[in-house]
């Protein structure tokens, strides 16, 4: 088996870079992933999201290493094990990340993912369908793979929401993935036609259809690499260990989790760790796996003083009814990930873009799907989006078949703590508005006898949850960054005919969530890969607090 480009892993980057190299016809792709289908309801169901994440058949199931900040707590650390990768179990919520975040990428060493750089593939890759919704029409994609939907907004608390932002005295933003991020609106899903528009149904089908596009099921053990080129993927596929043969070049798509494992497994990593594992060196790259960043968010919940919300639908008999209008119409509750309403705000003044996001829902439930609260809830889910902490993925032992270890080492910096106890503050603020009165009967959780820094601080270090939002230990700089991972190109710095492109090559995290930004970094790796002339810079100006030196909000 061979072909001109192997890609390790159908995720979010990889369906997108299957897509586009296969595109003109002249090169042939194959695709390896070890996941199975992603037919069936509960991933294309959008209100079913918090069942593939917790399902052995569709989740990889890591967990970090006891959090030493955290009371030695160990957090799951989800990933997509199917077709469509981490984008068929996410939250299917649709964020480019902000202007500012791919500036400081720029900054940092990875020339040419400035905004100005990025934002002509989050074009290319969108159909968005804001219509109506006094989005940024202007700055947003209409033809591309990917739709991008905004919910129906039918519950009142969903308006309540924006409405409490805005008398607490922030902007409203009627696009955030437009030319102001800052302030509360719309959020916006990839759902399209009432069903997840996972990568796998945004790109990886319309490649497969193509003559020169194959899907092949298999583990890859380990990058075969020949007088310091990548020539092709080792691959177990049933019981046997077969090479898939590159005729022009090797991409890894793996996630933030198995990219610097395949990597180091094939001896490209810190050189000291490889030797612990009897692995020998083909590249000593200090940077593999280190640099691992994601996002902790807490839930904030209220109890309703009205029967609105969605628990009204926590029993078997709704679920049962709002399925099956979904199975046969694809539309009502069943077609939303019920995230409607968001907000992006600045923590204090002196910060100069939204370092806190929130996820507005109309039940007061956990992202496991287990109900916190019995009766009528609403939450909001917030948390810091620019962490200092940093963690690291390190093998456990040279076994492919191994998980690697995960250490993300959150909550390790003083500001974490004052960030997150910023964070609970400002949302009680929030929930406190004129907006939210015919709406609330209680705060459920922290509960409003937790109050002083330490009652807060022992409430965040119990509650605080994952995001789900690994990325960064693949990172893209400048050849002279000892930690850089890959150039600005996505071509592995020390190996020839190898390439990275995917959460994994964030040189720090973006503020929001993580699948737009992913797909995007596909997009633009493509480009890269078949040596084209990148898409032309953009000349928008984004929006950015015109006080922000001196005002909160």
């Amino acid at each position: 088996m061979e072909a001109d480009f192997i890609i390790v892993g159908a995720g979010s980057a990889g369906c997108a870079m299957a897509y586009r190299l296969s595109e003109d016809g002249k090169h042939s792709v194959i695709v390896i992933e070890y996941g199975g289908t992603d037919a069936g309801p509960l991933i294309q169901m959008p209100a079913a999201l918090s069942y593939p994440m917790n399902m052995p058949m569709y989740d990889w199931g890591y967990s970090s290493e006891p959090e030493p900040y955290l009371g030695g707590r160990s957090l799951v650390t989800p990933r997509g094990k199917v077709i469509g990768g981490s984008s068929s179990i996410n939250g299917m919520v649709y964020v480019r990340g902000h202007a500012k975040d791919f500036d400081h990428w720029d900054k940092s060493g990875a020339k040419g993912w400035a905004y100005k750089d990025v934002l002509p593939y989050y074009k290319r890759m969108e159909s968005w369908d804001g219509g109506g919704h006094g989005g940024d029409a202007a700055w947003r994609g209409s033809d591309g793979p990917l739709h991008v939907t905004r919910g129906a907004r039918d519950n009142p608390l969903f308006q309540a929401f924006v409405d409490a932002g805005q008398q607490a005295g922030y902007q409203v933003t009627g696009d955030y993935n437009g030319a102001q991020q800052e302030g509360f609106g719309p959020m916006e899903q990839t759902v399209y036609k009432g069903r997840r528009w996972s990568a796998a149904n945004a790109y990886l089908r319309p490649a497969l259809k193509r003559q020169n596009c194959t899907l092949v099921k298999g583990l890859a053990e380990k990058i075969v690499i020949k007088d310091g080129r990548a020539v092709g993927v080792a691959v177990k596929r049933g019981g046997t260990v077969e090479t898939i043969t590159a005729r022009r070049e090797v991409i890894i798509a793996a996630s933030s989790i198995n990219s610097p494992k395949l990597l180091m497994l094939s001896g490209i990593g810190p050189a000291a760790h490889l030797a612990e594992h009897g692995i020998d060196v083909v590249a000593d790259r200090a940077g593999v796996g280190q640099n691992l960043q994601d996002h902790l968010e807490l839930y904030l919940q209220m109890a309703a003083s009205q029967p609105i919300t969605l628990y009204k639908h926590w029993n078997l008999f709704s679920k049962a009814m709002i399925g099956a209008q979904w199975l046969f119409t694809k539309t009502g509750l069943g077609a939303s990930n019920q995230f409607e309403s968001a907000a992006f705000i600045r923590s204090k003044a002196g910060v100069e873009y939204p370092d806190i996001q929130y996820h507005f829902i109309p039940i007061a439930v956990r992202y496991d799907g287990k109900v916190a609260a019995e009766g009528h809830g609403f939450q909001a889910h917030v948390g810091p989006m620019r962490s200092a902490s940093r963690g690291a993925v390190t093998l456990a032992s040279a076994d492919p078949k191994d998980a690697p270890k995960i250490l993300f080492n959150y909550m390790s910096r003083d500001e974490d703590w004052q960030d997150f106890r910023t964070c609970i503050r400002l949302t009680r603020e929030i929930f406190a508005q004129e907006a939210f009165k015919p709406f609330v009967k209680s705060e459920i959780q922290p509960g409003v006898d937790v109050q002083s820094d330490d009652e807060l601080d022992g409430f965040i270090k119990e509650h605080v949850e994952s995001a789900f939002h690994p990325c960064g230990t693949c990172k893209m700089g400048a050849l002279d960054d000892p930690m850089a991972v890959v150039d600005p190109e996505c071509r592995v710095i020390g190996v020839d005919g190898l390439w990275v492109a995917d959460s994994s090559i964030f040189p720090r995290i973006t503020n929001g969530n993580l699948n737009g930004p992913s797909i995007m970094t596909g997009e633009k790796a493509a480009d890269h890969i078949l040596g084209k002339v990148p898409l032309a810079p953009s000349n928008a100006q984004p929006w950015v607090h015109p006080n922000w030196e001196t005002q909160q909000r």
